[in-house]
């Protein structure tokens, strides 16, 4: 069977980012971490680190290898929060000596572009009357964190 995992590539601060991530996240873990050995093209030995985790349900790997690409919006994670307080503890913690931006983005201080979501917001946005939507997407084109409380109330204000 084919697997999919994807893969991060960090400048620097991999080990500490996947731990970081790992621990924030129900249900992950850091399955293992290594360095090139000295014989290895890629450089001296320990200048190359990779390392293996979960995040959920998806599969990761990382590299630390020095600069290459910058993370951008190009390749982002989302998360999707059952509650708000949930919402409210990733968006602290992920964003925390990072940035924050509209819709419910954020970048970590590593760089890397995350998205937190109410599970509810896609239940809205799929509703069957397009009056609803559209109050729903106006409501959440002026977020910055997510409210599940005022999306709702959106939806509701017609």
């Amino acid at each position: 069977m084919t697997r999919v995992t994807q893969h991060l590539w960090f400048e620097r601060g991999m080990e500490e980012a996947v731990t970081f991530y790992t621990s924030l996240i129900p249900g992950s873990a850091l399955h293992w971490v290594s360095s090139l050995p000295a014989d290895s093209p890629s450089g001296p030995a320990g200048s190359v680190r990779l390392a293996g985790f979960t995040l959920g349900d998806q599969n990761y790997q990382a590299i630390e290898a020095g600069p290459l690409d910058p993370f951008n919006h190009s390749f982002s994670i989302m998360v999707e929060c059952d509650e708000q307080a949930e919402i409210d503890f990733l968006w602290e913690e992920l964003g925390k000596h990072g940035s924050y931006e509209q819709c419910g983005w954020l970048r970590d201080r590593w760089g890397l572009s995350w998205q937190i979501t109410p599970r509810r917001l896609g239940e809205l946005m799929m509703d069957a009357d397009p009056a609803r939507v559209k109050r729903v997407a106006e409501a959440m084109m002026q977020m910055d964190k997510f409210d599940i409380a005022a999306l709702e109330a959106a939806a509701d204000a017609g």
